[in-house]
């Protein structure tokens, strides 16, 4: 039997500090939320390639779950973007979420 995550020693050694939980929308509403959100804030760059966020100035590298990545594409899917794009979505709406909450 796996040994059950202490959540606060992550955070700590992570230099970070929970603050709540973070709660999100699911299924059909929520796919279609995320969807007019890149169709609201992507643009294809002057230069041309993928359309994108222009207040995104940077770029990281994460690992994920081969299930998470499949998730991220299948609501990749529905909005016209990228897994990664998607992901990057969610996360901004998960840490404003979490930052409002103070």
């Amino acid at each position: 039997m796996s040994k059950p995550l202490d959540m606060d020693r992550i955070a700590r050694e992570l230099g970070a500090e929970r603050r709540g939980k973070v709660a999100s929308g699911g299924g059909c509403f929520g796919a279609v939320q995320l969807a007019a959100e890149v169709g609201a804030r992507f643009r294809v760059p002057e230069s041309g390639g993928r359309a994108t966020d222009p207040s995104w100035d940077q770029q990281r590298l994460i690992r994920l779950s081969t299930a998470t990545l499949e998730q991220l594409g299948q609501l990749a899917e529905r909005t016209h973007a990228s897994p990664m794009q998607v992901a990057a979505i969610l996360l901004e709406r998960a840490v404003h979420s979490a930052v409002g909450q103070q």
